[in-house]
């Protein structure tokens, strides 16, 4: 359970939130301070530590941030949004059009994945073992984001390398499995494509 101190943290947050700092020197901090608090929540949360949660929920999907020019705040968006996918599971935080705008967000992210030194990698590898864990992977398939599914497999197969630690490649092989075996046999024809590239691409090294 929540303490008290962290939902009043969340709530002063949330606030903030709601009307964001426009320098991203300001709003990075916010938002880092969000995702901390967050990640102390576990999931099935008290009504209490919902309604401490809800003016944050709520900001996070504005377009305003949701769609912010600075690619590290969008990170740090994705990331806070991450944990709340977390803490609701298995329940949907947000209408549809809301999660595809989230999912959308969450799998632009894994471009960072490409460079470990990169400063939203740790960040990144978070999101990709959340999404695994939660299964919110799955969530595409219930609104149909075919396309969606194509563009994050694709993201996967172009930035694996052999210096990637097992978790991330874990991972990655995780929410794959998952989307293919919940598809009840519709897999997406761009996404069985991307596959079946990978296989010759990977014929071919050898």
């Amino acid at each position: 359970m929540a303490s008290t101190a962290i939902q009043r943290q969340l709530v002063d947050a949330g606030n903030r939130l709601a009307n964001p700092p426009s320098s991203v020197d300001e709003l990075l901090p916010l938002l880092g301070q969000v995702e901390s608090y967050l990640a102390k929540l576990e999931q099935s949360p008290t009504d209490s530590t919902q309604r401490a949660l809800a003016t944050a929920q709520n900001a996070l999907v504005t377009d305003q941030l949701l769609r912010h020019p600075d690619a590290d705040v969008r990170v740090a968006v994705a990331a806070c949004i991450s944990e709340i996918l977390r803490i609701t599971a298995p329940n949907v935080p947000y209408d549809d059009e809301q999660m595809v705008g989230v999912l959308e967000l969450i799998v632009s992210s894994f471009d960072n994945l490409d460079d470990t030194t990169n400063r939203a990698y740790s960040k990144t590898v978070v999101m990709l073992e959340s999404m695994a864990r939660v299964r919110a992977c799955v969530l595409m398939l219930d609104l149909q984001c075919d396309a969606l599914i194509t563009d994050m497999f694709h993201k996967f197969f172009n930035t694996v390398r052999d210096y990637h630690p097992e978790n991330v490649v874990s991972a990655m092989e995780t929410i794959m499995t998952l989307v293919i075996q919940e598809s009840e046999d519709n897999v997406p024809l761009e996404t069985i494509t991307t596959l079946l590239a990978s296989v010759d691409e990977g014929n071919e090294a050898r």
